[in-house]
């Protein structure tokens, strides 16, 4: 992607332009990370080609879930992992070009927008390595802090941020998200 291929194949190099989400102790990486990838909890239909990925985060809510199921992304080629909400849960390791989608946290509060799950997952390097872009969900009641965790997640992963919508979406946004993740990841082959 971006003009940048592995050195050798299989090996993740990192995005250009990535640098690491703000580390605290609390969001460490457990030593006993693996590097095995995890199984996409929707692999890409295998009647079409695969495109690309998706992985997400949804709170107990399930809003960001239910906009996932509603695009059926795997009809499209797209593999769709899920961040885990328990902290106690294996991690996710995604080993492909992947574009994120995350929810708002923080009640307008744009310090504590980004879920620490997914600032956890991000804090690998390996990670970290393979996004290509985000989309974000958010409460306009939030007022400036809207869609922040996505506003955030561009600026230092350094990728675009290239769709934000409210709570759930609307059917406009699911047709929105579906079409223009398959643009882009067509658009953006290595």
């Amino acid at each position: 992607m971006n003009g940048s291929a592995p050195a050798t194949p299989g090996t993740p190099q990192p995005h250009p332009r990535s640098t690491p989400i703000d580390l605290t102790a609390a969001h460490a990486i457990p030593a006993a990370d693996s590097t095995t990838p995890s199984t996409p909890e929707q692999p890409a239909g295998n009647t079409v080609e695969h495109i690309g990925a998706v992985v997400y985060f949804s709170s107990a809510s399930e809003n960001t879930a239910r906009f996932i199921e509603s695009c059926q992304l795997s009809g499209i080629g797209i593999a769709v992992y899920r961040i885990p909400l328990k902290p106690g849960s294996a991690p996710l390791n995604v080993r492909e070009p992947y574009v994120l989608m995350v929810p708002t946290y923080g009640g307008g509060d744009a310090k504590k927008a980004v879920p620490p799950q997914v600032k956890r997952f991000l804090n690998n390097p390996a990670n970290r390595a393979w996004i290509r872009g985000v989309v974000a969900s958010g409460n306009t009641n939030f007022g400036t802090a809207y869609c922040a965790a996505g506003d955030i997640i561009a600026a230092k992963c350094r990728v675009p941020f290239l769709y934000r919508f409210e709570l759930m979406g609307t059917r406009e946004d699911t047709r929105k998200v579906r079409d223009g993740l398959a643009r882009f990841f067509r658009d953006h082959r290595g």
